[in-house]
């Protein structure tokens, strides 16, 4: 198994991967709750939800480890999963199983072209300066998730957005204290720092009463039966539901390739053009989740920006994604337990591993401002419109207007005129009225 992952080359061991993997679980578990919870609103069934994304997280990572190699985790991405229950079902008024249709079209169209090589090739295009963005832009991305979950920083008023959190409260306390804590085991340089802090602090939680002890340790995963194979293939192919398909294809379209890239870029696996090795392979794992994960009645899915969490952990090969896999496998039936970790536990786990990320910026091309400033609206619309998508497709959109601009129209490769084209079309068609 070492030979089958590599792990002389990448210079690991079972103890790094297995941390490393756990420490993806740990911070990205909140989804089996998050994603039903939100698909619920636009009419999903719910209880049948947890089942749907418990196993499409399944499926797409256990694909990403034993066929792509990678320590990346793969799940319903958030973002895609409000679209299409606040705007596509509720806004709109298509049902979940058209919804489904469109998601199921999208994994069809990704297959096709990752086969064909064409993602590769268009990903290979990218510049070195939006490269580096997607790291900067993924670490600040998750900072913010990881101090907001944490109660450090709260939604405001339309005025003021972020505000401080009650740092006198017990949870943003304590995630606080996980921070410091977090860091001061990385600075010592002591193995496995994050998931120990993420299990110091839910302890200390469980025991002062800020968190409950979880009620039961063991259920049995609720019926996928109200979705299983219910998604409407043929009604998301109906003339008027086109934007929608075009949405939730371009959505997931910059999002994979993205986070991709920046995941890569902070686990060193990026080569010395800045490109990752065999892409197809990952990319063909999001691909082939995304129509499972439909099949199964689940949104979207892709590269989870948690997996930054255990590459910083040690992760380095595709055995990290084995075990998180698993975890994922025995949530199904460990549920309670899982779940049970608090939010302002796990939280801080993905502040670290935003400032971590940020350090990408060291490389940034502070003195050409044609790269400069599509960088920066990169990592600005990534965070202040809390959408991966909308942010890289801001840089694809910038980057050739700016250099057109500038004169320096050879620059431009043909790869990057497709991303900007299909990003542009995104700004077009997305139902701003609807939102």
């Amino acid at each position: 198994m070492k030979k089958f992952f590599r792990f002389e080359k990448l210079g690991t061991n079972y103890r790094s991967e297995t941390i490393g993997g756990i420490s993806t679980f740990v911070t990205m578990a909140y989804i089996v709750i998050v994603n039903p919870a939100i698909l619920s609103k636009g009419g999903f069934p719910h209880e049948a939800s947890v089942t749907a994304t418990i196993i499409a997280a399944f499926i797409g990572t256990i694909m990403m480890a034993l066929y792509a190699r990678r320590p990346f985790a793969i799940a319903p991405y958030m973002g895609e999963n409000a679209f299409l229950a606040f705007t596509v079902c509720l806004a709109m008024g298509y049902n979940w199983q058209t919804a489904l249709g469109a998601v199921f079209w999208g994994g069809v169209i990704f297959v096709l072209i990752t086969v064909l090589k064409i993602r590769s090739w268009i990903a290979g295009a990218i510049p070195d300066s939006l490269k580096i963005s997607f790291a900067a832009g993924i670490g600040l991305f998750i900072m913010f998730i990881g101090l907001n979950v944490s109660g450090i920083v709260r939604l405001g008023v339309p005025d003021a957005p972020v505000k401080i959190g009650s740092l006198s409260s017990a949870g943003p306390l304590l995630g606080v204290i996980c921070i410091v804590l977090i860091a001061l085991l990385m600075i010592k340089k002591i193995p496995g720092a994050i998931i120990i802090g993420i299990l110091v602090t839910s302890l200390i939680a469980f025991i002062s009463g800020a968190a409950h002890w979880p009620s039961e340790i063991i259920s049995a995963p609720p019926s996928l039966e109200p979705l299983l194979f219910k998604l409407d293939i043929l009604g998301a192919l109906s003339l008027d539901f086109l934007p929608v398909l075009l949405v939730v294809f371009i959505l997931d379209f910059v999002d994979t390739m993205g986070t991709l890239i920046g995941v890569s870029a902070r686990a060193n696996l990026l080569d010395a053009n800045r490109n990752l090795p065999e892409i197809e392979k990952p990319m063909l794992a999001d691909a082939v989740a995304t129509v499972t994960g439909a099949l199964a009645g689940t949104s979207t899915t892709g590269t989870f920006i948690e997996s930054a969490a255990g590459i910083e952990a040690g992760a380095k090969s595709g055995f990290a994604s084995l075990v998180t896999a698993l975890m994922f496998l025995l949530c199904l039936f460990f549920a309670p337990l899982f779940v049970a970790v608090p939010a302002f536990a796990y939280g801080p786990a993905l502040v670290i591993v935003g400032f971590i990320m940020l350090s990408s910026l060291k490389d940034f091309p502070f003195n050409d401002y044609t790269e400069l400033f599509p960088a920066a609206a990169t990592i600005g619309f990534m965070s202040f419109t809390f959408n991966l998508g909308f942010g890289i497709a801001a840089g694809f959109v910038f980057y050739p207007i700016l250099k057109i601009i500038s004169g320096r129209t050879k620059e431009i490769s043909a790869g990057i005129w497709v991303l900007f084209g299909i990003s542009l079309l995104l700004f077009i068609i997305y139902p701003y009225d609807k939102i």
